[in-house]
C-alpha cells in the first residue's frame, strides 16, 4: 500500500462540530475512544475537513462521525477521492462511503428484489408535480427529502390539503440537489423504525426507534426514544440476507426499516456513519471492539 507509515497509525474521522447534527445521547467518540486505548492503538481524532490534516502520516482511517458530510458535499466527495489517491484504507472502505452518501443506491437494492419503502426520485432542476405521486401511492400523505442528507435536514411530511404551502421551498431546494418522494408510513407513527447493527457482517444488536406523540421523525433531538429489543430469528435471518448482499465487507452496518405485515421495508442501510446505540449495552460495546480489532490485525 503506497505512503503506508511504517507504524500503524489510525485517524478517526470526526467533524467539526457546530451542534446542529449532535447526539443528546451517550457520546460514541468517546466510547471510542476509550475503546482503542484498550487495544493499544495509536490514534488521533480527525475532522475530515481540516485542511491542516497531513493525512499521508497515517495508515488506516476509521471513519465514525462526519456528520456534516451532506452540508459539504461537494467537498467531501473531493476528500474521499484524496484519501484514495494517497492509497490510504479506511474502515468502512472508500467505495463503500461514497456508494452510501447518496440514497439512490436504495435503487439497486431493491432491483435487487430486497422491499424498500416505495420511492420516486426528483432530479435537480426538474420541475415539480408533487399531486402525481399522492395518486401513485394512494396516499394523502407524502414525505419528501433529499437523497443526500441526515438528521431530517429539509424533510417534510405533506398532506394533500396543503402540500402547495411548501411548493416554493421545495422548489427552491430542487435547484439544488435531488430529492425523494415516499408515500408515509403509518407505521413509523404508530410504532416507530427499526435498527439492526452489524460489526463484520455479524449482527450485535438492535433496537427500536419511536417517535414521540405526533411527531414522525423517529430521532432523539426530535423527542424520540429508544428501545433494545430481540429480534425473531426469521426476521434476523432476513436482515442478514441485506447485509450478506452489500455489506459484507464492512466493519459497522445498520439497516433501519419498518416490518408491514410481516414484510420489512428498508428505509435506509446505513454504512457511512451510523450512531451505533453502543449505550445499549455492554455487549454491543464489545462486539464493536472486538470487530475493529480483526480489522486492524488484518493490516499489520
Amino acid at each position: 500500500m503506497k505512503n503506508r507509515p511504517e507504524i500503524m497509525k489510525i485517524a478517526v474521522i470526526t467533524y467539526d462540530n457546530k451542534g446542529a447534527y449532535a447526539s443528546n445521547e451517550v457520546n460514541e467518540d468517546v466510547m471510542l475512544e476509550k475503546m482503542l486505548k484498550e487495544l493499544g492503538l495509536d490514534f488521533s481524532f480527525e475532522i475530515w475537513s481540516d485542511p491542516q490534516v497531513i493525512w499521508q502520516e497515517y495508515a488506516l482511517l476509521l471513519i465514525k462521525s462526519p456528520w456534516d458530510y451532506f452540508d459539504r458535499y461537494g467537498e467531501f466527495k473531493a476528500w474521499c477521492k484524496k484519501i484514495q489517491e494517497f492509497g490510504i484504507p479506511s474502515l468502512n472502505s472508500i467505495d463503500t462511503i461514497l456508494w452510501n452518501s447518496d440514497k439512490w443506491y436504495l435503487r439497486e437494492i431493491q432491483e435487487k428484489g430486497f422491499p424498500i419503502v416505495p420511492t420516486q426520485y426528483l432530479k435537480k432542476k426538474e420541475p415539480l408535480h408533487l399531486e402525481s405521486y399522492f395518486k401513485e401511492f394512494n396516499t394523502d400523505t407524502l414525505v419528501i427529502k433529499p437523497t443526500v442528507s441526515g438528521g431530517s435536514k429539509n424533510t417534510l411530511k405533506l398532506d394533500l390539503q396543503n402540500w402547495q404551502e411548501h411548493g416554493v421551498s421545495i422548489q427552491t431546494w430542487l435547484e439544488e440537489e435531488d430529492f425523494m418522494v415516499q408515500p408515509f408510513v403509518e407505521e413509523v407513527a404508530k410504532t416507530g423504525e427499526y435498527s439492526y447493527l452489524f460489526f463484520n457482517g455479524k449482527f450485535s444488536h438492535a433496537v427500536l426507534k419511536s417517535p414521540k406523540k405526533g411527531e414522525f421523525r423517529v430521532q432523539h433531538f426530535f423527542g424520540g426514544e429508544i428501545h433494545p429489543i430481540t429480534p425473531k430469528e426469521k426476521e434476523l435471518n432476513y436482515i442478514q440476507q441485506i447485509v450478506d448482499t452489500f455489506a459484507a465487507d464492512t466493519l459497522y452496518a445498520r439497516v433501519d426499516g419498518v416490518w408491514t405485515e410481516g414484510v420489512f421495508y428498508l428505509m435506509e442501510l446505513e454504512l457511512i456513519e451510523p450512531y451505533l446505540f453502543l449505550f445499549i449495552s455492554e455487549e454491543a460495546q464489545e462486539n464493536y471492539k472486538k470487530a475493529i480489532e480483526a480489522q486492524v490485525s488484518k493490516l499489520i
